[in-house]
This record gives C-alpha cells, structure tokens and sequence, in this order.
C-alpha cells in the first residue's frame, strides 16, 4: 500500500480503536497532508507512488526547517509558525510512524524524532476584583440574564471547558448534592463539584425554564416572549464573555478559558495539591496542569522574603 493509503488507514486506527474526537483526526489528516505533500515535492514522486521507505531522516531535518520557515497563518509578518505549532505537526507524524510500526513496516522510527523545545506558555489572567465585577455583570431577572448568571458561575466553579459546558443535559446535574461527572478529552469521565452559589443561580435558572429541551444551557430569541432555539453553541458563550467583560470594565480578552484558568490558580493559590487540580481540569499528563504554578510562585517570593536569613544583620 501506497504511503497515502497508509495514512488514510492510520487516521481510521485514530476513530475507530484509539477513539479520537472527528476534530482531532481532521487535526491529524491536515498536519499529515502538509507532510504528503512536502515528501511528495522533496522526492520529485506523486502521491501515488510514495512509500513508507521514502521517510528518513534527512527529510525530517527539512521538512523541520520548512515548517520552522512558514509564515504563520494571517499574520505573515509575524515570522514562521509557533514552536507549538511546529510541534502538532510533528507529533501527527510521529503518530504515523509508531502506527507503521505497529503493523510491521520498515522506516524511520518515532523514538528518532524528537520534538522541539517549546517556550513555556505564559498564562495571562485577570485579578479576583475583575472576575467578582464579571460574574455579577448580568443583570436583572430575565431569563437569559438567569442564563449566563449560571454559565459564569458553572465555568469558574467547575473549570469546565467550553464545550463540556455546553454538551451538558439538565439530567447530568445533581444540584442536592452538588456534583456531577463529565465526559472530557478522549471521552476521560470525572468528577465536578458546584459551589453554594453556583447551585442557588442554576437552581433559579431552571426554575424559569417552562421548555422541554434537555439541555443546561440554551439559547433564546431576541423576542419579547423569548423562544427556546436550542443547545447553545460555544461561540455564543464566548460572544456573551465578550459581551460582560466589556460592562464589567475588563480591557483584557477573557475567554471561557480564561475562567478555566482562574479556577485552577484559585485552587493552587488557596493551598490545592497539584495533581488534584490535574484531576479536577481532566488533564492527562501532569506536566500540562504545571503551566498553573508560576502564577503562585509570588507566595513563594513572599515566604523567603519572611523568614530567610531574618537573624542577619
């Protein structure tokens, strides 16, 4: 089989036995077309006649220094891709060549691929006051004002990501006892917990609700009788983001992950252990939840500057 078909068959291996999202293997078949295509051009050969073999390492050097080089996506200016970036690419093709492997082909192993050294993400937050004036921002006592009360409150006491939010059903809440679980990256269930006032804004958010859709959070036509028109989407919880932080006096962005951020430091910052943040975000790798501890290296700061070397003069 041809290296094209070789691909399609590994991208099917993602759906079907490593259960991968539909976005995550459509991720994969666009980081491994730009890598057809370039093996395809390098080697002077159509797709139809590219082969397993046809992957050494003197390919992945340029095929490296060629994604290093490319201009980042609107922003051409800007330089060549992200390390990140870079990085998604590679991991699609190591990917690839474990799977080749895997099924008993000869060609360049995965373990002779290393990837790029990525600069560390600096995580940018707002301050507890401006998240206070966000999650008091809708007001009055419509039912969409109800709405996104319950979205703020859900996001920063569950550190939900946007699109768990918005997937959730009423059935999957359990407001007595305040906890339910979810299903997140790579279908990976935990558990959530909702705090006292996350449970009273919900609890009055559907008690409004007269509708039989079995969505948590939908949305409303702009009617004076507003109409339920579905499961929101996360756009529209980002657009309302958007929305209250303006009239809350926020000059920073702030997205859904923004909350998501600002659950996890509060826990880190009040004395949670990180490997029950990792638990309580569902990431997968410990180094990921990691990106949160620089945020509260000020405390560390603080206690040196308290009790190091307080006998010297």
């Amino acid at each position: 089989m041809n290296l094209e078909g070789l691909v399609k068959q590994y991208l099917e291996y993602l759906e079907i036995e490593k259960n991968r999202s539909q976005k995550t293997v459509e991720n994969y078949r666009r980081y491994l077309k730009r890598f057809l295509e370039f093996l395809a051009n390098s080697a002077n050969k159509p797709f139809g006649s590219l082969d397993a073999k046809d992957i050494n390492q003197e390919i992945v050097r340029q095929y490296r220094l060629y994604l290093n080089r490319l201009p980042r996506p609107g922003n051409p200016s800007a330089g060549g891709l992200k390390k990140i970036t870079q990085n998604y690419y590679i991991i699609a093709l190591r990917g690839l060549l474990k799977y080749l492997a895997k099924i008993g082909l000869k060609t360049l192993t995965a373990e002779q691929v290393e990837l790029g050294k990525a600069v560390r993400r600096e995580i940018d937050i707002i301050s507890y006051s401006d998240l206070e004036r966000l999650l008091a921002s809708p007001e009055g006592e419509s039912i969409q004002s109800w709405r996104d009360r319950a979205i703020l409150e859900t996001l920063f006491s569950t550190g939900l990501r946007v699109s768990e939010l918005c997937q959730l059903n009423r059935d999957d809440i359990n407001l007595e006892r305040g906890e339910f679980s979810v299903s997140g990256k790579g279908d990976k269930i935990r558990l959530v917990f909702l705090s006292a006032k996350a449970k009273e804004v919900l609890k009055k958010y559907l008690d409004k609700r007269q509708d039989i859709e079995e969505a948590l959070f939908v949305s409303f036509s702009k009617a004076n009788q507003p109409k339920v028109l579905g499961r929101i989407t996360p756009r529209s919880v980002q657009r309302a983001l958007r929305y209250y932080a303006a009239k809350a006096g926020i000059s920073r962005k702030v997205t859904p992950h923004t909350i998501r951020h600002l659950f996890a430091t509060d826990l880190l910052q009040n004395g949670a252990d990180l490997r029950s943040v990792q638990m309580l975000l569902g990431h997968s790798n410990l180094n990921t939840t990691q990106i949160y501890t620089h945020l509260t290296n000020k405390e560390l700061k603080e206690v040196h500057e308290a009790f190091h070397a307080r006998r010297r003069k």
